[in-house]
């Protein structure tokens, strides 16, 4: 199980264990926010077991984490949609093909559904009728980090992004 972790303004930071969730809590370093609805007892002690825990003071991130391109990654960017049709999608698709000198960048990947993937093939956009519903772009934020990691607890998704993830659009404009 896993904890969301916030920095002192609400923005996300990471996800950690609920074990180092419950440690930050018990050394007063963060305060928590939504529990999971258990609880750990000790002899003289019941902590309920966080879902999203606060720190009580601000911590400054010197940079921005790069998020690495990933099939899950791309997927959750575009809301699980094939950037050609709008359908769900299954598969991954690079706009410049590889066979083309395309690269394996997030401004190159796009999720896609297996027709529009197998009708695109190895050829270029403008050599196809197919036009992309959003310009690709690589994911800003720590919260791109954590919901690539896997899947996102309904009691996340208000930090995420300052909105919903699943409401989320499929790429920022």
């Amino acid at each position: 199980m896993r904890a969301l972790v916030l920095n002192a303004s609400y923005e996300p930071l990471c996800a950690v264990s609920s074990r180092r969730a419950v440690v930050l809590l018990l050394t007063q370093k963060a305060e928590l926010v939504s529990d999971t609805g258990m609880v750990l007892h000790s002899e003289r002690l019941a902590v309920p077991v966080p879902s999203v825990v606060r720190l009580r003071s601000f911590v400054s991130i010197p940079f921005r984490r790069r998020v690495a391109v990933s099939r899950r990654a791309v997927m959750a960017r575009d809301s699980h949609l094939c950037q050609y049709c709008g359908i769900k999608a299954d598969s991954i698709d690079h706009v410049v093909p590889r066979s083309r000198g395309g690269t394996h960048t997030w401004d190159n990947v796009v999720a896609a559904c297996r027709p529009c993937n197998i009708r695109k093939r190895d050829r270029l956009l403008h050599e196809t009728t197919m036009h992309l519903r959003a310009r690709p772009r690589a994911p800003l934020g720590a919260s791109w980090s954590i919901i690539a990691s896997g899947s996102v607890p309904g009691e996340w998704k208000p930090y995420l992004d300052g909105r919903p993830f699943d409401e989320a659009t499929a790429i920022a404009g």
